[in-house]
C-alpha cells in the first residue's frame, strides 16, 4: 500500500539545470516509409468493431423447448395434468392485481379443461407475492388438496425491492411444497416491465398444469407404494 510514497513527486523536485536539458534528447520522429507501413495496420484496428468470430456465434434462444426421450426399457411414471378427483388450491397476490386477475382467470379455466370442479377448487388472496409462501404453506398442512398454484406478478423497480421479493417468493413456495410434500406450483411473473408480464398471462394456464401433472405423479407413486408394502 506504501510503495511509491518515498518516491519525488512530479513537480515537487528541484527544476533540472541547462546542462541536464541538454542531455534530454527527444525521440527521432519516424521516416515517412514507417508511416506508410504502420496506416494499414491502425485503419484495421479501427475497423475491427466486434470480433468476426464472434458474429459468426449462433444467437440461442432464451428458453429451449423440445421432447424429451427416455430410452426403451427402464420405468417411467409420468404425471398427466388431469383433476378428476382432486382438489386444488389457489393462492394468487392482490398486488398488480389487473395482470394476477388474467393468470388467476387462465389457471382456472385450464383446471376447469381438466376436469377439476369449480366446488374443488379454492382461492386464497394475499396482499402481494411476498406472502405467498405462507398462504400456500397453510393450505398445503390441511392435506385436503392435491396440489397448489402459486399466482403472483413482481415488476422491477428502481430500488432492491424487486429482486427481495422474487427471490423470497420463490424459495418460499418451494420449502412450501418440500416440507410438506404438496406439489406447490410455481405461477409468479418477474419481469422487468408491465409489458413482458401480459406477453407471458399464459404462466397462469401452464402453472395449473404443472401442479395438476406433478399431483398425478405423487399418486402413483403412493399407488405403487402401497403396492410394493402388500
Amino acid at each position: 500500500m506504501n510503495e511509491g510514497l518515498d518516491q519525488p513527486r512530479l513537480g515537487l523536485t528541484p527544476e533540472p539545470d541547462e546542462e541536464r536539458r541538454e542531455n534530454l534528447q527527444e525521440p527521432e520522429p519516424a521516416e515517412p516509409d514507417d508511416w506508410a507501413e504502420a496506416e494499414p495496420a491502425e485503419e484495421e484496428a479501427e475497423g475491427e468493431d466486434v470480433p468476426a468470430e464472434e458474429d459468426e456465434l449462433p444467437r440461442l434462444p432464451e428458453h429451449a423447448a423440445g421432447d424429451l426421450r427416455i430410452p426403451d426399457g427402464y420405468g417411467v411414471i409420468e404425471g398427466e395434468p388431469t383433476g378428476t378427483r382432486r382438489a386444488v388450491g389457489v393462492v394468487v397476490a392482490r398486488f398488480n392485481g389487473e395482470l394476477t386477475g388474467e393468470l388467476l382467470a387462465r389457471a382456472l379455466d385450464e383446471l376447469e379443461r381438466a376436469g377439476v370442479g369449480r366446488e374443488a377448487v379454492t382461492v386464497i388472496p394475499v396482499p402481494g407475492a411476498f406472502e405467498l409462501p405462507l398462504a400456500a404453506m397453510a393450505l398445503a398442512k390441511t392435506r385436503r388438496y392435491s396440489c397448489i398454484v402459486a399466482l403472483g406478478v413482481v415488476i422491477r423497480g428502481e430500488t432492491p425491492h424487486f429482486e427481495l421479493v422474487a427471490s423470497e417468493a420463490a424459495s418460499g413456495l418451494q420449502l412450501a411444497g418440500l416440507e410438506t410434500g404438496v406439489p406447490v406450483a410455481f405461477g409468479v411473473l418477474t419481469t422487468d416491465d408491465e409489458e413482458q408480464a401480459r406477453a407471458r398471462l399464459d404462466k397462469g394456464a401452464e402453472a395449473a398444469r404443472a401442479a395438476l401433472e406433478m399431483a398425478d405423479v405423487f399418486s402413483q407413486l403412493r399407488a405403487a407404494a402401497g403396492t410394493a408394502a402388500t
